[in-house]
């Protein structure tokens, strides 16, 4: 009696015992999945699509592809257009982005600082170009001060980096710009028209004045 007992006891516990479900119909491939060649269909066990069917590898993968481009990643912009709100001196102005003012710092060129001879020219001439209009940037770098660094071009194609040094009222900022050539060009020919700056024999460039505050 005793034995008998014991016998149905064990077989009534090994019933509740988990017993592991294995991929049916051979092993699992990289996506978690297998081709059930019973059911003639693509089964996944495990990743993205756990317990779900497909008529063939190709429809899973093809939905894979969906649920990413569905939902595509936030990746920074390299360029954006915008108004023109705020001019602090020729190679630093803002620009409305996102709903904010964005303080660009205009790339591969110095400008005379408003304290210096031909400082205040320089911003009264970026103020002429751009104040109040749509200008596009071409991100670049953000500096130290949290400025985002980058050209700044105008609707009609000029670009206000350019623009300036051409007209001799900014230098070309060979130290972050080292092999910008139109903007080497530029300086060249600002500096043979005794343009600007450039009509005083020996202009202190800025980053050599502001050293010396």
């Amino acid at each position: 009696m005793t034995s008998t007992y014991s016998f149905l006891l064990l077989t009534g516990l090994l019933l509740f015992i988990p017993v592991p479900v294995w991929p049916h119909g051979g092993g699992l491939d990289t996506y978690g999945c297998h081709q059930d060649r019973k059911q003639k269909e693509y089964h996944c066990h495990q990743g993205q699509f756990a317990g779900r069917s497909f008529a063939s590898k190709s429809e899973m993968l093809s939905s894979r592809q969906e649920s990413y481009t569905a939902t595509p990643p936030i990746l920074p912009s390299v360029h954006f257009t915008g108004k023109v709100v705020g001019v602090s001196d020729g190679d630093t102005i803002s620009v409305m982005h996102n709903g904010k003012a964005e303080r660009i710092r205009l790339s591969g060129i110095d400008c005379p600082e408003k304290s210096q001879a031909f400082g205040q020219r320089a911003k009264q001439f970026t103020s002429a170009l751009v104040f109040g209009k749509d200008v596009t940037v071409n991100v670049q770098d953000t500096d130290r001060y949290g400025r985002t660094v980058g050209e700044v071009k105008l609707l009609d194609g000029r670009v206000l980096n350019q623009e300036l040094v051409q007209a001799g009222l900014a230098w070309w900022y060979r130290k972050y710009a080292p092999g910008d050539t139109t903007l080497e060009r530029l300086e060249t020919e600002a500096r043979a028209a005794k343009r600007g700056l450039w009509v005083e024999p020996h202009p202190v460039p800025p980053w050599e004045w502001r050293h010396k505050k």
